[in-house]
C-alpha cells in the first residue's frame, strides 16, 4: 500500500523534479537500458505502443521492469511504505478473519512484495500452510531472507482449496489509459518516442469495442479532456484465478473506487501516478525502471467480473470498516500487552493511518469473495 502521508510523499509536478533524489549511476544505468528496450519496441511497433504495454514493459520486463530487477522498493529506503511496514496491526486482523477455515490449501499470497505480510501472518497462524507466488527472482530472495523457509511459486496452481490473498497488487496491473479529447471523441492513449523523451500519443480512433462500451454511461457527463483508466488485466486475472479456486476465498486489498466515483466527472486527470523515492509524480515517464507506476482500481468492474465467474461477494468495504468489523479492537488488545509505552505510542499511530479517512481507512478498500464447493 502506498501510503498517502505528507512526510512519505509529495507531489512532485514537472517543475520540481530537478529537486527529487539523484539516482546513482547504477540505477541510472539500469533505466537507460530499460529505455532502450522500450524504445526497440516502439520502433518495430511503427512508432507507438499503448500505455498498457509500455506498462507492462516499465514494471515487468524480464531484468529490467521495476518489479523484475534489484533495487529496494519498499520501507523508507525505497519508494514507498506500505501497511505491513507500519506494523502488525492489518496482518493481525487478516490471521483473525482467516483462521476458521484457511482450507486443506492453506493461503496463497500473490506479490508479497518484501515478505513482510507473510511472515506477521504466519506469527499468528504457525500451523497454516503459506504459499507466495511470485515471478520476480529478486523479490523471491527477499522474500525468503524475510521469512526462511517460506514456500514459492511462478504460477497458478491447476486447483486450489484456501485462501488466495491479492494484498494491493491490483493496482500494478498495467491499465488502458482512454482519454476524451476536446471535440468528443475518444482515443486510447499510446506512447512514442520523440527523439529526445517518452510522450504521450493519441492512438486512431475508433477505441476497441470493450472500452467504448464501459466508458459510455459516463462520457457524456465529463468535462473535456478527460482521461481514465480501465483495467482489463486485473478483470481476467480474477477470473483465472476464479477457475484455478475449488473452493474457500478470495481476499482483495487495495485502493480505489466503484465505477461512480472511479469515473466522476471531477476526476478529470485519472489516477495513473508514478512513485519515486516517496514521492508521487504526474509523469509516468520519469527515470523508467525506477519508479513504480499504479492507477487505482474499479472495484465495481472487479465484482462484477467475479460474480459472472461464479463467485460470491462476502465483504466489500472500505479499509477502516474491515478492520472494526473483524476484530480490531481485540487485535488492539492483544498487541498492547506486548507493547510498552513507546510501542503503544506507534501502535496508536498505526491505527489511526489504517483508519482515518484522510489517511488509508477510506481510499484502500477490502473485498472478499467465496467459493463453496460443488458436491
Amino acid at each position: 500500500m502506498r501510503v498517502e502521508r505528507p512526510d512519505f510523499l509529495t507531489h512532485s509536478h514537472r517543475a520540481r523534479k530537478a529537486s527529487l533524489p539523484v539516482p546513482n549511476a547504477d540505477a541510472l544505468a539500469h533505466s537507460a537500458a530499460l529505455l532502450t528496450h522500450i524504445r526497440q519496441e516502439i520502433d518495430a511497433a511503427g512508432g507507438i505502443i499503448s500505455f498498457r504495454r509500455y506498462m507492462e514493459l516499465a514494471l515487468y520486463a524480464p531484468g529490467l521492469g521495476y518489479y523484475m530487477a534489484g533495487q529496494t522498493r519498499f520501507g523508507a529506503a525505497g519508494d514507498f511504505v506500505t501497511a505491513p511496514e507500519m506494523g502488525r496491526v492489518l496482518a493481525a486482523v487478516l490471521a483473525r478473519t482467516l483462521q476458521s477455515d484457511p482450507g486443506p490449501d492453506g493461503i496463497l499470497e500473490f506479490g508479497a512484495g518484501s515478505g513482510a505480510l507473510a511472515g506477521q501472518i504466519l506469527r499468528d497462524l504457525p500451523d497454516t500452510p503459506y504459499t507466495l507466488l511470485e515471478p520476480s527472482p529478486d523479490l523471491q530472495a527477499r522474500q525468503h531472507a524475510a521469512v526462511p523457509g517460506i514456500q514459492h511459486r511462478q504460477t497458478l496452481p491447476e486447483h486450489w482449496r484456501g485462501v488466495l490473498l491479492a494484498h494491493e497488487v491490483l493496482d500494478a496491473m498495467p491499465v488502458q489509459v482512454l482519454e476524451l479529447d476536446a471535440s468528443g471523441q475518444l482515443h486510447e492513449c499510446g506512447v512514442r518516442w520523440t527523439g529526445e523523451a517518452l510522450e504521450w500519443a493519441l492512438l486512431p480512433p475508433p477505441v476497441a469495442t470493450p472500452l467504448a462500451a464501459r466508458l459510455a454511461p459516463y462520457v457524456p457527463h465529463w468535462p473535456r479532456p478527460y482521461r481514465a483508466e480501465i483495467n482489463l488485466t486485473a478483470e481476467a486475472w480474477l477470473r483465472e484465478v476464479a477457475a484455478r479456486l475449488d473452493s474457500g476465498v478470495i481476499l482483495l486489498i487495495d485502493y480505489g473506487h466503484e465505477a461512480a466515483e472511479f469515473y466522476h466527472p471531477q476526476r478529470q486527470t485519472g489516477s495513473l501516478r508514478a512513485y519515486y523515492r516517496h514521492h508521487w509524480l504526474d509523469d509516468p515517464f520519469y527515470l523508467p525502471g525506477l519508479c513504480d507506476l499504479t492507477a487505482h482500481v474499479d472495484f465495481t468492474a472487479l465484482m462484477t467480473a467475479a460474480v459472472t465467474a461464479g463467485l460470491e461477494v462476502a465483504f466489500y468495504g472500505n479499509l477502516a470498516r474491515f478492520l472494526i468489523e473483524h476484530g480490531l479492537a481485540e487485535v488492539y488488545g492483544a498487541l498492547c500487552a506486548q507493547a510498552g509505552d513507546d510501542g503503544i505510542f506507534a501502535l496508536n499511530n498505526e491505527i489511526k493511518r489504517l483508519t482515518l479517512p484522510q489517511e488509508m481507512g477510506e481510499s484502500f478498500k477490502v473485498l472478499i469473495l467465496k467459493k463453496r464447493e460443488n458436491v
